[in-house]
């Protein structure tokens, strides 16, 4: 499937709404909830059976992917800050929280789940010039600049991955992480 050229054109996510998609292993899309097929616009057919990078903005980092890639591979919950593509073009951003499902008969993961709900405008105003910058990297130096960079700059912020990512999105009282915990109870009955 042809992606969209992307214009510079947001889509705002309805607060307290959400999305949810699942995968295979390899990032084909098994599951789109009402909520994803209205944001993307892809009908539930387009979407199922496809690689879920279909909505993958160009502005994003690859070394962001490779960090989740990396991380829910071996069984650890990822959690992001993403801009993605809707099929008219038109962007959108997302905080993304994954889950794996692991079936011990098989000794290996057999899908994975993504919660997204609408970020904070102040994670978004943070987060766009640091891909910005990670991306201009990966054009001249691919993802080991990126790569290198990121680390770089948590490290001089004394802090990880996943701690700047959550002190950018978890409102004060853990808010955020109990709104997931509930989405995550609902799609498991």
């Amino acid at each position: 499937m042809k992606r969209p050229e992307p214009i510079n054109k947001e889509i705002k996510l309805t607060p307290n709404r959400y999305i949810v998609s699942k995968t295979d292993p390899k990032g084909i899309i098994t599951y789109a909830n009402d909520y994803f097929v209205e944001i993307v616009q892809y009908t539930r057919d387009e979407l199922i059976g496809q690689p879920h990078n279909i909505i993958r903005h160009p502005d994003m980092p690859k070394i962001a992917f490779k960090l989740m890639w990396d991380t829910i591979q071996q069984g650890k919950n990822f959690k992001a800050l993403v801009k993605n593509l809707a099929k008219d073009g038109r962007f959108y951003w997302v905080i993304t929280d994954f889950e794996n499902l692991y079936d011990p008969t098989r000794n290996r993961i057999v899908s994975y789940t993504a919660y997204r709900m609408a970020p904070p405008r102040s994670a978004i105003k943070t987060m766009e010039p640091i891909y910005k910058k990670l991306v201009e990297l990966e054009k001249t130096g691919g993802m080991e600049a990126s790569g290198k960079f990121l680390e770089e700059f948590l490290k001089e912020n004394n802090t990880t991955y996943d701690d700047f990512i959550e002190s950018l999105v978890t409102p004060k009282g853990n808010f955020l992480a109990r709104i997931i915990d509930k989405i995550k109870s609902i799609f498991k009955k």
